[in-house]
């Protein structure tokens, strides 16, 4: 056998590398998450895409039905969302934080996420509740309203919101 062959053997047997660990783009998702928390801006969203093996802040908003058309079914995602909550007695905002896994994201990405999941949360860290969703019918607002006031506490009101 020739050494060209032996050569082409062990450079075709040696495993495959594996992509990139993921890496964001602290500043600006950090930026977009201070400013849905702040009472001084109008965006009540943002949204954090892939651009390769990056995370990077895609857009932010303050229409629901624009923040859940920026979750397509191929891609992952996730969002920070600002719900003002409460009733006629008291007025609050909690905040969500969402994992957008759409349904036609393949096996190992999905299987990313939580290691992926974990590293965004060292910027966003404040929020009331944590949702997975993977489909367009779990991006509802009155879901996730649902889900925050299960984790509010009590509601002294009478029902009437405002």
């Amino acid at each position: 056998m020739s050494d060209v062959m032996e050569i082409e053997q062990i450079v075709e047997t040696k495993p495959k590398k594996m992509p990139m660990s993921t890496s964001l783009d602290k500043e600006s998702i950090r930026e977009a998450y201070e400013d849905v928390r702040s009472d001084l801006t109008e965006n009540d969203w943002c949204v954090f895409k892939y651009d390769g093996a990056r995370i990077i802040h895609m857009q932010s908003g303050t229409d629901f039905e624009e923040f859940k058309g920026q979750f397509t079914d191929s891609e992952r995602a996730f969002g920070y969302l600002r719900v003002q909550m409460g009733d006629e007695m008291s007025k609050r905002r909690k905040f969500l934080f969402l994992t957008w896994i759409g349904p036609n994201v393949g096996v190992l990405q999905r299987a990313k996420m939580s290691t992926d999941k974990a590293v965004i949360k060292d910027v966003i860290n404040n929020f009331a509740v944590e949702l997975q969703a993977e489909s367009q019918a779990e991006l509802d607002i009155d879901l996730f309203r649902d889900a925050l006031n299960r984790a509010g506490g009590a509601n002294y009101g009478t029902g009437v919101r405002n």
